[in-house]
Order: C-alpha cells, then sequence, then structure tokens
C-alpha cells in the first residue's frame, strides 16, 4: 500500500515538473535578447508598472438641459397693456422680484366686483344682527332670521370668490383687503417671481396687448441640471450607470447617472442621462460638454499605453523588460479609453515595458522564432 502511494506522489511531482518546464521553455521562445546598443537605436522607451488601477472611462459628448419641473411660464393673468418690462432676456431673479407691469381694465373691473360683494356683505351682516334682536324680542318671526342668515352668507361667498380672483391676478393680500374696506383700487399689477432663476426666454414687450393666459416670459431654475449623453449603442453596456460618478473633461463637473433612454438616434447613439451634481452654477443651458463615463466592469486592470500593445493571430502581448532582452507577455485587454488601455495578465509592480517602437521589437521576436 505504501509502495503505491509512493509512486502516485513520484507520478505527480513529475507531472509539475512537465508543466514547469513546459512554462519555462514557453517563456524562453518568446524571450528574445537586446542589446542596451539596439535598445538606444531602435529609440525604445519603457515604462515601469506600478500597481493595478482602473482607468477612468469614455468620454462622450454631453447637451446641458433643463428638467421640466425648473422651468415655469410667466403668463398674463388678465388682459391688459404690458406698461414696463422690469428685467431682461439672461438676467437673474429672485423670489418676489418684480418682473413686469400690466395695466389692465379687467383688473379694476375685479376690484370692484371684490367692493361690491364686500359693501353688500357688511349691510347684510347688519341686518341679520337686527333680525335676531327683534326675533329675541318677538317682534319678527323666525322665518326672518333664517332669511336675514341665507342672504349673508351668499353675500360672504360672493365677497370670497371676488377675492380668490384678485389672488389670481396676482394681487398681494394686503391690497386685496385694502380694496374690500372700500380702500384705494390699484390701475395697475405687478407681476413677481415665482422661484429664483435665470429669465431664457422674454415674449412681451411695452405697448404689447395680452389676452388672459398668454405666456410673457420663460424662468429656468437652473440650480437643478440634466445631461443628456450621447453614447454609441456598441458601448452601451461598457459604461457604468449604477453609483457611478460621471466627471468633466476640462470642467469641474461631477453627475449621476439617471438611466438610458428608451430609443436609438438615426446616428445610432443612446440618451444616457445623468443629475448634475457638483459644477451647475458654470453650465449654461444648450452647451455641449464632455464628460468622462466610468466602465462597467470594476475589475483592477494595468494600465498601459495603446502604443504598448502588439498583436499577433487573435493574441495581444506587451514586451516586458529582462535581463537578456524582452519577453513577449500575453494579455487580455479588458477596455479603453482614448490612448489608455486596461490589460490583464502575468504582470507584476516593477516590471518594465516598451512603450514605443513596438513594431520593431515584435520583428526581433518572430524573427528569432517566437509566437506564431
Amino acid at each position: 500500500m505504501s509502495y503505491r502511494l509512493t509512486r502516485r506522489a513520484l507520478l505527480r511531482c513529475a507531472q509539475g515538473l512537465l508543466v514547469l518546464s513546459a512554462a519555462a521553455a514557453a517563456q524562453a521562445a518568446d524571450e528574445f535578447a537586446v542589446t542596451p546598443a539596439q535598445l538606444q537605436a531602435l529609440g525604445v522607451r519603457l515604462q515601469r508598472l506600478e500597481q493595478p488601477a482602473p482607468i477612468s472611462g469614455h468620454t462622450f459628448p454631453a447637451r446641458v438641459v433643463l428638467p421640466p419641473s425648473q422651468e415655469y411660464v410667466l403668463s398674463a393673468p388678465v388682459a391688459g397693456v404690458v406698461d414696463q418690462l422690469l428685467v431682461g432676456e439672461n438676467d437673474r431673479v429672485q423670489v418676489g422680484q418684480p418682473l413686469l407691469r400690466l395695466v389692465s381694465p379687467e383688473l379694476g373691473e375685479l376690484q370692484l366686483k371684490l367692493s361690491e360683494a364686500a359693501s353688500k356683505g357688511r349691510l347684510s351682516h347688519k341686518t341679520l344682527a337686527r333680525e335676531r334682536l327683534l326675533f329675541a324680542d318677538g317682534i319678527v318671526p323666525q322665518r326672518r332670521v333664517l332669511e336675514a342668515e341665507s342672504a349673508a352668507a351668499e353675500d360672504q361667498a360672493r365677497q370670497r370668490q371676488a377675492e380668490a380672483a384678485l389672488r389670481l391676478a396676482g394681487l398681494d393680500a394686503p391690497t386685496i383687503r385694502r380694496v374690500a374696506d372700500g380702500g384705494a383700487m390699484q390701475d395697475a399689477l405687478v407681476l413677481r417671481a415665482r422661484s429664483p432663476g435665470v429669465v431664457v426666454k422674454l415674449d412681451a414687450k411695452p405697448g404689447l396687448r395680452t389676452q388672459s393666459a398668454d405666456a410673457l416670459m420663460r424662468i429656468a431654475d437652473t440650480r437643478k441640471l440634466w445631461l443628456d449623453i450621447q453614447i454609441p449603442v456598441d458601448r452601451q453596456a461598457q459604461v457604468a450607470t449604477k453609483g457611478a460618478q460621471i466627471t468633466g473633461v476640462d470642467r469641474d463637473l461631477g453627475a449621476t447617472p439617471l438611466g438610458f433612454g428608451a430609443t436609438v438616434s438615426d446616428s445610432q447613439t443612446v440618451m444616457l442621462r445623468a443629475e448634475v451634481k457638483q459644477g451647475a452654477q458654470a453650465l449654461r443651458l444648450g452647451e455641449f460638454v464632455q464628460v468622462r463615463v466610468p466602465f462597467a466592469s470594476t475589475e483592477d486592470g494595468w494600465p498601459v499605453p495603446v502604443a504598448a500593445l502588439a498583436r499577433q493571430g487573435d493574441k495581444a502581448y506587451v514586451f516586458v523588460r529582462t535581463d537578456k532582452g524582452f519577453v513577449a507577455t500575453p494579455v487580455t485587454v479588458q477596455d479603453g479609453a482614448g490612448q489608455a488601455l486596461r490589460v490583464t495578465g502575468a504582470l507584476r509592480s516593477g516590471q518594465e515595458i516598451a512603450v514605443s517602437s513596438v513594431i520593431a521589437l515584435k520583428a526581433a521576436w518572430l524573427g528569432k522564432g517566437g509566437s506564431n
């Protein structure tokens, strides 16, 4: 029994030695000599491998757009004439800032209705109070009190309706109270900004006659922006969306992906929408910027220049510096961006690879009898 175990152990050792011998033979076959003089004559530059690391990702064009919820239209609440513009196109506005002055006969009619309704309401309340006193003294029947209560409620409802119409027209609460109390009426309406933003379009001009609901200007709140990134369909699977951080190429910009669009454009690109989290104040609506989208793969590899790669058949190699010259080391290309590739293979920190004159080194390797 012990003899069988010893024989099996010897067999395993022999197999291991054969594997090591084959690996050494393969490396010897892919290693070729290059003297320092030849290295200098060929102009070969070397790059030291530091440590595996991800490369930044693909670069794509992106258009700055505004989310629909960040834009509103300032429209004419009543028919009238634009008397004065108080802001210009591309001006920044704050909440409550006056935007334009609108002169409107319709505004006067609405105020008159409120004044009449308030006056009639005061009279009906006095009538109700008198009827209640007379009923308490037994002079009038209860029916008179009920009729007076009904009239007072109707007048109060008409006054509330008139106040609501003036609020929709843009009058503030103090002005509405003043009109209801019989004070002076307002002959013009000043429209104000509902939220901070930028005047992106100005439809109104002094002297323009407007009807109710006519658009006067558009205001965009640019504190929140989106990026529409155009990505080729064949690269969609290569880019990361969940938890990724999109950065600007030449801008201090950061964005978070929201998701891909459902359609493909005529140029065979799909839209990746991202929300700007950093640098929105330096962007303008409609402009194009270059952004870098991370790769979907998070596996670390060796960042190498494109020029360092040599291809033979369907395999890729880099030339690693040795004491004698170089050894052609097979690698697998994971992904690439611009002039950088991310590769994996039997590489170690501290090794040096050739990053120029790779064609000459490949010729020397194949001429020596390397892999085919």
